[in-house]
């Protein structure tokens, strides 16, 4: 019976190829998938999978798989799914339902195929799948020992979530982890983001005034690396600190309708809504170009956009031309999704290593402990964070120092002063 639901299952040759390209830059989950193909700490558990359908994505899922878990996917956003790696996937025996471009109602109908799986243990990136879950299946969260969650949205979500009492189980904040935010948020989306804007409209970044709204790890990452290209970066923020953080970076800082006046190219990564709104489409100037690289398409307001233009059309693959009742144009990227993932591949396979190494020992974390953790969003814990570390820098033949007796000694004691 299937499974499944697919664009395409003949472009499964092809999908492979590129899954095996991106393993060679993960050997941390090469590593954890020989140990899990040994020990199969995962075996006969039931897993849902609400992520990325990409090929670092696909690694992750051999090496669950290679582990003894019964997987399905779904994917995270209509938008990001890679139709080639979908169909390697399945042909691979593990069940996914995705397709790059899938409307609303397609995107919520494989979260539930997902769901009626009967997960023991959820995997989310953006928290849909564990939303949905508490919201239309309740009564399926009594089998669930925990999860795992990907992102910043999906993390604050999450919180929410416990702090309202409504979270069933533990779930494990993969996002806060310093080898996943550190190196993914900063690195990954800083590049990933760049490139999407890039393949999108085929730009030259030297010279332009980029605003970047936001200043958190995907912020820095993006705001170094337009810079990086020439880019002239100005940074809009709502917290003091990371505002102050951003001046000493030496970006310029200041409101974002302020910034209108001469931004150029708008990257929006808060996590909020409405961060460019009616009021800053109408003093942005003509030619302006917006993408957003936060998790959902509501951090550029669309409808208040359309309700300021007389006309709308596709110039170019992901990119939408509004021409507003003032005559001046703004160009949509992504139409307000994921630029990264939507216009390119998503983040390089290297730093998603981490993270999905991250994923892979989370998962095995919760098996061991169940039954001893409440219903709560918890940290990755301190060791399993270390040994992605070592395993990483091994992987990249550098050696670091280690404590002597001595030294450990004296950390561990508060009798020795001045």
């Amino acid at each position: 019976m299937k499974n499944y639901d697919i664009k395409d299952s003949t472009l499964a040759e092809e999908g492979k190829l590129r899954i095996d390209w991106a393993a060679r830059e993960m050997p941390v989950i090469k590593l954890i998938k020989q140990r899990f193909a040994k020990e199969k700490p995962l075996k006969g558990i039931r897993i849902s999978a609400c992520l990325h359908i990409t090929t670092e994505t696909a690694n992750l899922a051999l090496t669950l798989k290679e582990g003894g878990a019964d997987l399905v996917l779904c994917a995270s956003n209509p938008l990001s799914t890679q139709d080639d790696v979908a169909a390697a996937l399945v042909d691979y025996g593990i069940p996914v339902n995705a397709i790059k471009g899938e409307d609303n109602k397609t995107y919520y109908r494989h979260i539930i195929t997902a769901l009626e799986h009967k997960p023991q243990l959820t995997m989310d990136d953006g928290a849909d799948l564990v939303s949905t879950l508490h919201r239309e299946h309740a009564e399926l969260t009594g089998d669930v020992i925990g999860g795992t969650e990907e992102t910043t949205t999906g993390v604050i979500r999450l919180r929410n979530m416990a702090r309202a009492g409504k979270l069933s189980y533990p779930i494990i904040a993969v996002n806060d982890a310093q080898t996943k935010h550190f190196f993914d948020n900063r690195y990954g989306t800083g590049q990933s983001t760049i490139d999407g804007i890039t393949r999108a409209t085929n730009i030259l970044w030297a010279g332009r005034k980029v605003v970047v709204c936001g200043y958190g790890w995907c912020g820095k990452g993006i705001a170094r690396r337009a810079q990086g290209m020439g880019a002239q970066v100005i940074v809009t923020e709502v917290n003091p600190i990371p505002a102050l953080e951003a001046t000493m970076d030496g970006y310029q800082v200041m409101p974002l309708i302020k910034a209108c006046e001469t931004g150029e190219i708008f990257i929006t990564t808060t996590g909020n809504m409405n961060v460019i709104d009616k009021a800053h489409f109408t003093q942005m100037k003509d030619g302006a170009i917006l993408a957003n690289s936060g998790h959902f398409n509501v951090e550029i307001n669309i409808p208040a956009l359309e309700s300021l233009a007389k006309s709308k059309k596709r110039v170019r693959p992901f990119v939408d031309e509004y021409t507003l009742n003032n005559g001046k144009h703004i160009y949509l990227l992504g139409e307000g999704r994921l630029i990264n993932l939507a216009a390119a591949e998503g983040h390089p396979a290297s730093v998603m290593d981490m993270s999905f190494a991250n994923q892979s020992l989370c998962v095995e974390y919760l098996i061991n402990t169940r039954g001893k953790l409440k219903p709560d969003v918890y940290p990755v814990p301190e060791d399993i964070d270390r040994e992605v570390g070592r395993l990483k820098l091994g992987s990249m033949n550098i050696a670091i120092d280690s404590l002597t007796e001595e030294q450990k000694k004296y950390l561990e004691s508060w009798e020795s002063g001045t």
